[in-house]
């Protein structure tokens, strides 16, 4: 496992680390689909393709209903789907337990935090807000704020430079193959939490430095104690 003891700052994946979005994107992915007369998929099956961005997650939609994912219907149900997502985003998302407790003690340690997410940029912001999580933030890359997402590891960069962090400094967590990738291709040691999305896949297979099954679990492997009554 990767030595901790030099992090000075931690980096987040958004969609099926902090937050459970599962329920607001496939809502929305459902009503564009079917506004271009095409069956919706469930939140179920659609948990399994969240990951890449919104382009790519209505890319994967049209195939699955057999209509031939074409660009100009790619660009006519990604502008449907922002639009009904922007309707359903803060009514179909939560914290997955104990993130906001765990936020704040981190953040009583004086550690910047930034949000990494292929998440399209304007819908983030507001999101974080809504559920009273955004003030333990400094810096968010949405997926708008890059030329390439993860699992590329631009945004890592980017993290970096902005926070004036050494690659072995920054501890970067999420819940899937993307985000493992990116941080690996950065440098960066990293988390993978068990209980994301990842395309239905294990997150162990992805190598993560450490994988845990609680969000407060972060804190034992930074050091410090954690409590038991931690938020439900």
């Amino acid at each position: 496992m990767s030595d901790l003891s030099k992090i000075r700052g931690l980096a987040f994946d958004l969609d099926g680390t902090l937050t459970d979005t599962a329920p607001g994107l496939s809502s929305a992915l459902d009503l564009a689909l079917q506004a271009q007369g095409l069956p919706p998929a469930g939140q179920t099956l659609i948990s399994t393709w969240i990951g890449n961005g919104a382009d790519i997650l209505v890319e994967r939609a049209l195939t699955w209903a057999g209509a031939a994912p074409e660009p100009v219907l790619c660009r006519e149900t990604r502008v449907l789907f922002d639009q009904f997502y922007a309707q359903t985003v803060e009514q179909g998302s939560r914290l997955f337990p104990q993130v906001k407790d765990t936020l704040s003690r981190l953040a009583a340690r004086g550690l910047p935090m930034a949000v990494v997410t292929n998440k399209p940029t304007p819908f983030v912001a507001p999101l974080l807000a809504s559920l009273g999580i955004d003030s333990y933030f400094s810096l968010i890359i949405g997926g708008d704020d890059v030329a390439a997402k993860k699992p590329h590891p631009a945004p890592i960069y980017l993290v970096l430079g902005k926070l004036g962090l050494y690659v072995e400094e920054l501890l970067f967590v999420g819940d899937s193959r993307n985000d493992i990738m990116a941080a690996k291709a950065a440098g960066c040691p990293c988390v993978g939490m068990t209980y994301g999305y990842n395309y239905g896949e294990a997150i162990e297979t992805s190598h993560p430095d450490y994988v845990l099954d609680r969000f407060a679990d972060l804190l034992p492997i930074l050091g410090w104690s954690s409590s038991d009554n931690q938020e439900a």
